[in-house]
């Protein structure tokens, strides 16, 4: 999901090398439409089917191929000068400051949430928070019977944070050994995985990829297939050279992108398996599709360029961030059952709120801290 701007910010890739300007685009439309999710899934009162934005949850399986995809742009060929100690340092530095702005929001933000839709809150101590807090920053993920809030979230103070645990799992997956595989072999392990892949969508109880925030059997399996077969794709499409070359390219890559996470859910109650077929069909061809598209985008300037470096620098600090909002939204909702109008309102308002709060993180902490955290503990080659 993050991995375009790790490469910039430190130090990662080579100034001869090219910067994909319309992946770091799509990785921001796909952060907006997460968010948008976020907000109208306050309103499904658990029914998926009245969901709005109905497909958005399949935006993380989206930024695990684009993390994949420029990993390898970025890493494949410098492994020669670079240890696994120093890949991971480039890889906390890229992630961690805002991981630790998105548990402390959270945990400001938890003492607002009183609500019945969060049943565990009314016997959590201040101390409680806190020892979770200090665990969110080092990405240790909770048991069950740890989780303060009762949603079994294994980052119940920030629950999208359970994606960056899975990105950090492929990560090492990578580093440790699947950089090492040939094409071929490489190929054989992303077949293996997409076959899982549509095994989970299809046979799934609710007909989708939705899942992977619980730490139970169920929820590692669901985690780890949602991730291993983009992720490792994406390094498959960077080795191949998958690119399509065509004008526009970064608004017709973000267009289809937000169709396919917009569309309803199919096959309805009685038919869960379609849905989970259209699932599929989005992460293993297209998704790959769109990516090869904004790969192949060398012509995006002027107000294309602007608006893809905007949501691009944005995306990350916007995923990691909002959430802490959609507990109290969520909150409100339950508790007051505001008028639709006023709920839209509010909902607008929010999306606002998370956009500007996230574009402070980004200025006033993010990128002076990892300027700082690069200088202090990487060496230029």
């Amino acid at each position: 999901m993050t991995a375009i701007q790790a490469a910039t910010s430190t130090n990662a890739v080579s100034p001869t090398k090219r910067h994909y300007v319309s992946l770091d685009g799509l990785r921001g439309v796909a952060s907006v439409m997460v968010v948008l999710f976020h907000v109208f899934e306050t309103f499904t009162n658990g029914d998926p089917q009245i969901q709005i934005i109905n497909h958005g949850y399949l935006a993380v399986d989206f930024f695990f191929l684009l993390s994949g995809f420029v990993i390898a742009y970025a890493y494949d060929d410098r492994w020669g000068g670079m240890d696994l100690a120093g890949f991971l340092k480039r890889r906390l530095i890229r992630l961690q400051p805002m991981v630790i702005v998105g548990s402390i929001l959270g945990a400001l933000l938890f003492t607002f949430q009183t609500s019945p839709v969060f049943p565990k809150m009314p016997d959590v101590s201040v101390a409680q928070v806190i020892g979770v807090m200090l665990l969110g920053f080092v990405m240790i993920p909770l048991p069950k019977s740890a989780d303060i809030r009762g949603w079994d979230e294994i980052y119940p103070l920030n629950g999208p944070q359970w994606s960056l645990f899975y990105e950090y799992i492929a990560n090492v997956l990578y580093a440790v050994a699947f950089r090492k595989l040939s094409n071929r072999a490489l190929a054989m392990f992303v077949a293996l995985f997409a076959c899982a892949a549509i095994y989970l969508a299809v046979f799934s109880v609710r007909g989708d990829f939705i899942g992977g925030w619980a730490l139970d059997a169920n929820g590692i399996r669901i985690g780890l297939t949602r991730v291993l077969f983009p992720f490792f794709a994406g390094v498959l499409m960077l080795r191949l050279g998958a690119r399509i070359s065509m004008r526009h390219a970064f608004a017709i890559s973000s267009a289809i992108l937000i169709t396919a996470v917009s569309l309803p859910r199919f096959g309805g109650h009685d038919n869960l398996w379609l849905n989970g077929l259209y699932d599929a069909v989005c992460v293993i061809l297209l998704f790959p599709l769109i990516v090869a598209i904004g790969a192949g985008d060398g012509g995006a300037e002027g107000t294309s360029l602007r608006v893809a470096r905007f949501f691009g620098n944005l995306s990350f600090p916007l995923y990691i961030t909002h959430y802490p909002l959609i507990y109290i939204y969520t909150a409100w909702v339950a508790d007051t059952k505001p008028s639709p109008i006023l709920s839209a309102l509010v909902g607008a308002g929010l999306v606002i709120t998370a956009v500007i709060l996230a574009f402070a993180c980004l200025k006033l902490f993010d990128e002076p801290a990892r300027r700082w955290l690069a200088t202090r503990f990487l060496r230029r080659a």
